[in-house]
């Protein structure tokens, strides 16, 4: 195998004084609702905001005078951008970093803020990946895999330390599934350490490979899918990761956009965590329940990274709402005469709702002459809440119809 334990170990005497151990925190809400013991590794408070600095930084550290004079070059889906270039920074050498041109604005940002020169170039990963190869090839850059390098996986390997010390009854680990550099060094260290340990992988559904390369025996390509999930959006993974997953992962699943929307909503609401889409794919498999979990069993999900575009999460967390009958929407025609709109309102405040928006339409639902057509949305308790508004307006003389869930085809 090509990644050692001791090498692992290495990596993380290299790494002391530069990353945080970050902490194994429980879940309560999930412990409590499983009748089992669910922690969160949270990867997200790391430096840089994702695990990625662990293998960057240890990758950077073993290269000669004359690579880091040359500098090094790297392709990303964001956090991988960010790991190289602090870790290039800390070395006081030049980093070039290519990411898609879909790539997060936040990630953009914090890469330039920490010293890489970004280019964007591409539609996915592998595309930026074969960009950053050519200039590797016109400048004499040393290219810093995402993933598919033995140190960038000792490096990551370091978490599954940090999980086996702090949860030594620790029954199952949870890890979401890019390239596959994190689950690979993980899932090494754990088995090494705690062999007993069953080691679960997740994918997002819309770009997963894993499970094709290994019944294939080799890593293959799928088409690219944009997912919510961008840092786990890798269209082949890496040979060297993918043999260690076939020796140590137990088990591989996929989570859709849905789930890993419930599992960002539920870090953010329930862990106070804010936690990007990859980060929550462990986290979303268990909601989902796509790992089986025993009464009492210890599980530990770990989450990758935190660098989610503020934008995104608040529609995330607005479509989750929607999802949950926190929010609706309902449609209303009111008599077109001054104070009817008041009257409605009260007819709301009364049921306890709140209202978030209201749009006053006259022609373009073709409302009758001397109607208005209102659309609202409100905030209430939750579904059960929701109807026995419906219900009431309905009483109250309203037409109501509820927008939502089933209007739009994909």
């Amino acid at each position: 195998m090509a990644v050692t334990l001791d090498q692992i170990l290495n990596a993380r005497e290299v790494l002391s004084g530069i990353i945080n151990e970050t902490p194994v925190l429980p879940d309560r809400k999930l412990t409590k609702d499983l009748g089992a013991n669910i922690f969160l590794k949270a990867e997200c408070l790391q430096r840089a905001g994702s695990f990625k600095i662990r293998g960057a930084y240890n990758k950077i550290v073993s290269l000669s005078d004359d690579e880091k004079k040359r500098g090094v070059v790297a392709a990303s889906a964001g956090n991988h951008a960010q790991g190289v270039a602090l870790a290039a920074s800390l070395h006081h050498i030049k980093s070039t970093i290519v990411l898609p041109e879909y790539a997060p604005l936040t990630k953009i940002n914090a890469t330039k803020q920490f010293g890489g020169n970004v280019i964007l170039h591409g539609g996915s990963f592998d595309e930026a990946s074969a960009y950053a190869r050519q200039l590797q090839e016109e400048h004499g850059y040393t290219f810093v895999h995402a993933f598919d390098d033995e140190r960038i996986i000792a490096g990551q390997g370091t978490i599954g330390v940090e999980i086996a010390e702090a949860l030594p009854e620790v029954d199952t680990v949870i890890v979401p599934i890019g390239g596959g550099g994190v689950i690979s060094g993980i899932s090494l260290a754990i088995k090494a350490l705690k062999p007993g340990v069953r080691v679960v992988g997740v994918e997002a559904s819309n770009i997963a490979v894993i499970k094709k390369s290994l019944a294939a025996g080799e890593p293959v390509e799928v088409p690219f899918n944009s997912t919510i999930a961008d840092g786990i959006a890798i269209k082949k993974p890496g040979g060297i990761p993918l043999e260690i997953i076939r020796e140590n992962v137990d088990e591989v699943v996929e989570v859709n956009e849905e789930e890993i929307a419930a599992g960002i909503f539920h870090c953010v609401q329930d862990s106070h965590l804010v936690v990007e889409g990859a980060g929550a794919a462990g986290v979303a498999a268990i909601l989902a329940g796509k790992v089986s979990i025993a009464e009492n069993e210890n599980v530990c999900a770990v989450l990758c990274g935190g660098n989610i575009d503020a934008n995104l999460l608040a529609r995330i967390l607005e479509h989750v709402l929607v999802r949950q009958g926190r929010y609706i929407i309902l449609k209303v025609l009111i008599n077109d005469r001054p104070g009817n709109l008041s009257q409605l309102l009260e007819k709301v405040a009364q049921k306890g709702a709140n209202v978030i928006e209201v749009f006053h339409q006259r022609s373009m639902w073709f409302a009758p002459l001397g109607r208005v057509g209102l659309e609202m949305l409100l905030e209430v308790r939750d579904e059960d809440h929701g109807q026995e508004l419906i219900s009431f307006l309905k009483e109250s003389g309203y037409p109501v119809e509820r927008q939502g869930e089933g209007d739009w085809k994909e």
